[in-house]
């Protein structure tokens, strides 16, 4: 895809200009940066260093892409009013790691159920569900986290309503974090 010599310098072969670059040139450390990487760049590379007098040096990186979309949290009364049914769904390559929270100490859930689906797509979608217990009379946050091996976490936030509006509506707020 690309080469790199003292005499000629940076070399990125046709069809590739667009998606590769150079990060550093030099005999010492030279690396290449993949823009855009899709699943169709997964795989290994076969890396070819020509020396003089040595000879050729060969190396063989390979790159794997994971896939990570935003958490889709849903809270629901339920039958119970000292209960909530919280669910919480995230996609991703490979299958996503769920992990609900709540702010309120004297809150836990309960009852916890959790199913992967494998999507044509080759991502799973992973839907986490559990019973939040407690006096739930006040707005609480609840949060849904999702990971992908190493890649780094998204979170969603949900603030529940009060039990004591005057309207009778129940209002959610959600707040989104991405690290």
């Amino acid at each position: 895809v690309a080469t790199y010599s003292k005499y000629y310098g940076q070399r990125v072969n046709d069809g590739f200009n667009d998606k590769v670059g150079f990060k550093y040139t030099g005999l010492q450390n030279c690396s290449i940066v993949i823009r855009n990487v899709t699943e169709q760049d997964e795989g290994c590379y076969h890396c070819l260093f020509n020396t003089y007098p040595d000879g050729s040096l060969t190396g063989k990186p390979c790159l794997r892409v994971y896939e990570l979309h935003e958490p889709v949290v849903d809270v629901r009364e339920s039958n119970s009013t000292e209960e909530w049914v919280v669910s919480c769904s995230a996609t991703g390559r490979p299958a996503p790691t769920v992990t609900l929270s709540v702010s309120q100490q004297d809150l836990s859930f309960s009852q916890y159920n959790t199913v992967s689906v494998s999507n044509t797509n080759a991502t799973f979608t992973v839907t986490t569900t559990a019973v939040l217990s407690g006096s739930c009379k006040h707005s609480t946050q609840v949060g849904c986290a999702a990971r992908v091996l190493s890649a780094p976490h998204r979170e969603v936030m949900v603030t529940t309503p009060d039990d004591d509006d005057d309207d009778g509506e129940k209002l959610f707020q959600s707040h989104r974090f991405i690290n």
